[in-house]
């Protein structure tokens, strides 16, 4: 479904991401991993458009993106959930939700609530009034209402307590069911193992590492070399 290659980007004259190269295939939930710096977020916004890349392709679904604006990159049904989340704070969650939807798009609030129930107990509240993994449910669910065939996440169960980091990897499996790839960037490495086929590790702009996830959890090399001791830093 999707295929980067040999992507170089920059932000000014600091050449980030040097030679990124990866996929994800239809219906695969796919992590990219590394320590702060590393690249993560820049891979995901040059997928997106956010950042143009110098040189490389970006393909999805056999058509080349590299050059697209974001728009249009969305249109096609790639979605970014950023780090921040992007909500609108001053409306409500149903406001969100249907700022989201795409014309055309089956996804409905009955869908997003399904899913995510505490967003339907919050339904008039605004996203300001909303905890913080109540806004990161808000973000996911508003990106569904776009019908993305891949959903890109950025640290989506960062600073969460634990009781809501596991109805958030529950509900990505939920997600996942309904055949949409996933490209997760995360450091609980815990919820990565839950969640992941497949791992990539960038380091310094380059990818180091590839492997499914029964390999990469017990490579313990792996796990200490490049992310440090059971833990990742973004």
């Amino acid at each position: 479904m999707l295929q980067v290659q040999d992507i170089h980007s920059y932000y000014g004259k600091s050449h980030v991401i040097q030679g990124v190269g990866l996929e994800v295939k239809q219906g695969e939930l796919v992590t990219l991993l590394g320590r702060n710096g590393a690249g993560k977020s820049t891979t995901l916004k040059s997928i997106a458009g956010l950042i143009t890349p110098a040189s490389g392709k970006i393909i999805f679904k056999g058509q080349d993106m590299t050059l697209l604006p974001a728009y249009r990159i969305a249109s096609q049904g790639i979605c970014l959930v950023p780090e921040h989340r992007g909500i609108f704070r001053l409306l409500t969650v149903e406001e969100n939700l249907n700022l989201g939807r795409k014309k055309g798009s089956p996804w409905s609030l009955h869908d997003i609530y399904k899913i995510f129930p505490r967003l339907y107990e919050r339904r008039r509240n605004g996203g300001a009034q909303l905890s913080g993994g109540e806004q990161q449910m808000l973000a996911i669910g508003r990106a569904l209402m776009n019908n993305p065939r891949l959903l890109m996440l950025d640290e989506p169960v960062e600073g969460l307590a634990p009781v809501i980091v596991e109805e958030i990897v529950a509900q990505l499996k939920l997600i996942k069911a309904q055949g949409i790839s996933i490209l997760l960037v995360e450091q609980n490495l815990e919820v990565c193992m839950q969640l992941a086929e497949r791992h990539y590790i960038i380091e310094s702009g380059k990818i180091v590492y590839t492997n499914d996830n029964a390999s990469f959890m017990n490579d313990a090399y792996v796990k200490d070399q490049y992310l440090g001791v059971g833990a990742i830093s973004h």
